[in-house]
């Protein structure tokens, strides 16, 4: 008779919004992990880790984590984004599997160097592109794998937000080394979607701006994809926008499906909540369910509800723990990874010289 695996410890560098919001609860409902240490040097957030996770141990440095490579089993770098190659290559080369939180870099030939830096060693590379399990994202999804929407022409995705006053930090740095801005924040997100649903792009066209006073960087960008099986993808981020549009709108050659409104699993993490904890994680009521339709608008009821499937985050990190065991896949790659920063990089020269950039 066999007993219960030992569950892999991960250590976790960052606890700040990424590392306390979204890692470390994502790891604490998962099945055959545990949070075993985490980095930071605030001692608040020392505390703060303690206080959610009792049996956690906190260090000051990733080098404290790292002297103790023998005693983990993954890390997971939520650290600001400039040192996430730094930090990635220093687990790999301490022989520990990784996850990255996006962007895994802030260029594509950097990514691909350390996804043979892990192919070299073995080891897992995987980014945390948690929006692949977005509520909307799946239904979409299911709906293009039914062919409900015939073939595909254009999909707009929206990720807006109104927030009139920069908060600051160095996600809105305008130094370029901290990779900031919204068109590697929310952008990373949008494009890995429209590339996972419709392929790669072969031509990028941008627009980005710096609306509000006092910002350092983009706040309001666009960006234009022209993928290789013909469909275009509009895709917005911005933290200007008064008046929020659809989510997706996307239009195809028998019907077109609309959904307002942002997957429920981040306000809740948010607030507290805890996947496992109570039933109806990553639901949402019925009044935000979009609608598929042909000729009609969903704003007066045309088309009809499409029933949205429940979000689920913590199905990352099932994956990860899967693949490492050699029993599933890397749920993202850092390949993966690159072919969206290959098109973030191309929006970004696209906007400097307003041109369309073949990829």
């Amino acid at each position: 008779m066999t007993g219960t695996p030992t569950p892999l410890r991960v250590g976790l560098i960052g606890y700040g919004l990424a590392g306390s919001v979204f890692h470390a609860p994502l790891i604490g409902a998962t099945e055959g992990l545990v949070l075993d240490t985490v980095v930071t040097s605030d001692p608040g957030r020392r505390e703060q880790a303690r206080s959610e996770f009792p049996d956690v141990r906190p260090v000051g440095t990733p080098d404290e984590l790292f002297a103790r490579a023998d005693e983990l089993d993954l890390v997971v770098i939520a650290s600001p984004n400039r040192t996430h190659v730094p930090l990635a290559t220093a687990a790999l080369r301490a022989g520990l599997p990784v996850v990255v939180d996006k962007p895994v870099a802030g260029t594509a030939a950097e990514a691909r160097r350390l996804a043979a830096l892990a192919e070299e060693s073995g080891l897992l590379l995987s980014v945390f592109q948690n929006r692949r399990w977005d509520n909307d994202f799946l239904t979409l999804r299911g709906l293009l794998e039914k062919g409900e929407l015939g073939d595909v022409r254009r999909f707009e995705s929206r990720f807006e937000r109104w927030r009139p006053q920069p908060k600051g930090g160095w996600r809105e740095s305008g130094d370029p080394a901290e990779i900031g801005g919204l068109l590697y924040d929310l952008g990373s997100h949008v494009v890995d979607q429209a590339l996972v649903l419709f392929g790669p792009a072969v031509q990028v066209y941008a627009e980005t701006d710096v609306r509000r006073p006092g910002a350092e960087t983009d706040d309001d960008t666009f960006i234009a994809l022209t993928h290789a099986g013909g469909v275009r993808s509009h895709l917005h981020v911005s933290a200007t926008t008064p008046q929020l549009g659809p989510r997706f709108r996307v239009l195809g050659s028998r019907a077109g499906y609309v959904k307002y409104g942002l997957d429920p699993q981040e306000a809740a993490l948010r607030e507290g909540h805890r996947p496992g904890t109570a039933a109806g994680w990553g639901a949402e009521p019925e009044a935000l369910w979009g609608r598929l339709g042909a000729g009609e608008s969903p704003l007066t009821g045309g088309g009809r509800p499409v029933p949205t499937l429940p979000g689920d985050y913590p199905a990352y990190y099932a994956a990860v723990a899967t693949a490492l065991t050699g029993a599933g896949a890397n749920p993202v790659t850092a390949l993966e990874a690159a072919a969206a920063l290959d098109v973030l990089e191309a929006a970004r020269r696209s906007a400097r010289d307003k041109v369309t950039v073949t990829l």
